[in-house]
């Protein structure tokens, strides 16, 4: 499906923080450069017909004010647009409220630098599970936009799925995971904390259904 070893150097991850009204918060950020105009990516990061081409269906109201749904996964709204620059909207699940805001930057003609960055509360998950939590899913987001600009072509759901369950898509994983562990520590973590709460979040995301 993808060079998990080429996709991962590809990729720049950070984590921050940020101070909102209701207190600390955490950022993850996640970044690559595609080869493609700013404009082909903002399409395709904002066109509701091509979002389902390479991340989840999407339904609702796609302009400023408006609400989304992604199929299966979170809602929100989208509270600042600037195209074809940035977007900024809620990101709201399992009745909790975060953030994201996705910036394009046009390096040339035809190569663009595409960053998202996740803003979560502090709280008991976070603690838990560290960035490896947010960022392994937003990496695994990332490879279908990369497979999509690079093809034109949709990529396939179920193809998807079951790459993710394979040894390959494990590996992918536990890489992620291994760069948003490094990523923690440079931002200020103790290396040990860093190192326990990646242990849980690859086991969470590796587990085999019916394993004790």
């Amino acid at each position: 499906m993808i060079d998990v070893t080429h996709q991962i150097n590809s990729v720049r991850r950070k984590v921050g923080s940020r101070t909102l009204e209701a207190g600390e918060a955490r950022t993850v950020t996640i970044g690559q450069t595609y080869d493609a105009s700013l404009d082909d990516v903002w399409d395709a990061c904002t066109n509701p017909e091509r979002i389902p081409r390479w991340f989840l269906p999407v339904s609702g109201d796609l302009r400023l004010g408006g609400r989304y749904q992604l199929e299966g996964n979170a809602g929100g709204t989208i509270e600042r647009c600037d195209p074809p620059k940035s977007f900024a909207a809620t990101w709201e699940y399992g009745g909790q409220v975060s953030w994201i805001e996705v910036r394009l930057t046009a390096e040339s003609d035809d190569r663009t630098r595409f960053e998202l960055e996740h803003i979560a509360h502090v709280d008991d998950h976070w603690e838990q599970f560290g960035p490896g939590a947010v960022g392994i899913g937003w990496d695994m987001g990332v490879i279908g936009l990369t497979l999509h600009l690079s093809s034109g072509r949709a990529v396939d759901p179920q193809e998807a799925m079951a790459w993710a369950g394979s040894e390959e898509g494990r590996r992918f994983m536990t890489l992620s995971n291994e760069k948003w562990c490094e990523a923690y520590i440079a931002a200020g973590a103790g290396e040990a904390e860093a190192r326990a709460a990646a242990a849980r979040t690859i086991a969470a995301y590796t587990a085999q259904p019916g394993a004790s």
